[in-house]
């Protein structure tokens, strides 16, 4: 499974591991992980390559509709692939936990198979991009990588439309609540809060629809 809400319990963004490289020099990606339930969610990093590769964190839990920054460093390297042609993948599990803040909490057959629980998979590959004696990308890398910052800010852009769709779920929830009882002083705050998302939203929208690709 890839990323992308779904149904599943995370999404993963972006969908596969981009390091630009060099020889004998580190280098280091992000990815962001986001729970899409009501629920804490653990999550666990695996890869085929555990050597070659340091992620920190490379476990942690996230709180409902909340999101986790992972970062990933590409040790050093005295040689590379032919075609730079990486096979290497990694693995993130994920499984929902009771409600926690700390990964040394949960329970330890979490992530045992075994037990009669869901585990989900995501798979992710990994892309090296190889870098010229100048430090920078070789000329005909620069249209993909344009690509890739394209597909970065839809990315995001679909990451604020699932998270600014789970604020508004909260604020039906809290204008349920202040029928009963009054609460309006968080309201308004909270209100003022999902405007301020909506605000960042409509930044990333206008950023994605007016990139061009360099010539």
């Amino acid at each position: 499974m890839r990323g992308g809400s779904g149904g599943q319990m995370i999404s993963i963004y972006p969908e596969e591991l981009s390091f630009e490289v060099e020889l004998e020099k580190p280098s280091s990606c992000n990815i962001k992980v986001v729970n899409n339930t009501e629920h804490h969610v653990a999550f666990k990093v695996k890869t085929t390559s555990p050597k070659k590769y340091f992620v920190r964190p490379n476990a942690s839990v996230v709180q409902p509709w909340d999101s986790c920054t992972v970062t990933v460093t590409l040790q050093a390297q005295k040689e590379l692939p032919p075609d730079m042609q990486c096979k290497d993948k990694f693995l993130i599990q994920s499984a929902k936990v009771p409600p926690t803040s700390h990964i040394d909490e949960i329970p330890k057959d979490t992530f045992n198979k075994e037990v009669e629980k869901v585990i989900e998979d995501l798979k992710l590959r990994v892309v090296y991009i190889p870098r010229s004696e100048n430090g920078h990308a070789n000329p005909e890398e620069e249209s993909g990588r344009t690509s890739d910052v394209l597909q970065k800010l839809k990315e995001e852009r679909d990451l604020i439309l699932h998270q600014n769709h789970q604020f508004k779920r909260e604020l039906e929830m809290l204008n349920k609540r202040r029928s009963r009882k009054s609460d309006a002083g968080f309201s308004m705050t909270f209100a003022a809060f999902a405007g301020l998302i909506g605000i960042t939203f409509g930044f990333i929208l206008n950023l994605l629809f007016t990139a061009s690709p360099t010539s």
